[in-house]
């Protein structure tokens, strides 16, 4: 049984353990291993703390993905948050993307956003292919953004207005 569901304290363990998984790609995320756990316990607490957006996807009761919304910082930029989105292997490909970013777009319009930030890189057509889809237009490149294992990628920085 799949499920989108709040992130809730729960989910914690497993949530680190898929960004784990999916930052040790070293192709999707910032992070090419997950914080150390007692890092992770303190953000996850704030998330459900201030009752941001953030969704998990469950699979049979265990985490597979997730997908936030989170503020950005600035009393001028109080109106924009940045999206953060990331599936295990076995999860991708199954739609699972599209309905955690639904869930989390729909808290962060409900919550008063109205700009929706984020980047991805710009070989990877699939996601950038799923935010045009969700309606994310790109606004810019940022040359050489990422470095793994000594070799740069290009970031695509895309936003989604209401």
């Amino acid at each position: 049984m799949t499920e989108i569901v709040p992130l809730a304290e729960p989910h914690f363990a497993g949530l680190r353990d898929a960004l784990d998984s999916v930052a040790r790609e070293q192709r999707y995320l910032a992070f090419t291993q997950a914080p150390p756990w007692e890092e992770c316990l303190v953000f996850y607490r704030d998330i459900v703390t201030h009752d941001r957006s953030h969704f998990v996807a469950l699979v049979d009761g265990a985490v597979v993905g997730w997908c936030d919304v989170l503020p950005s910082h600035g009393q001028a930029r109080a109106h924009v948050g940045t999206l953060g989105i990331g599936l295990v292997t076995a999860a991708r490909h199954r739609g699972l993307g599209k309905t955690l970013m639904l869930a989390a777009l729909g808290k962060a319009w409900a919550q008063g956003l109205t700009r929706i930030e984020l980047t991805v890189r710009a070989d990877n057509l699939n996601a950038k292919a799923l935010y045009e889809r969700m309606g994310f237009q790109a606004e810019g490149l940022q040359l050489r953004a990422f470095r793994v294992d000594g070799a740069y990628h290009d970031l695509i920085t895309m936003a989604l207005l209401r």
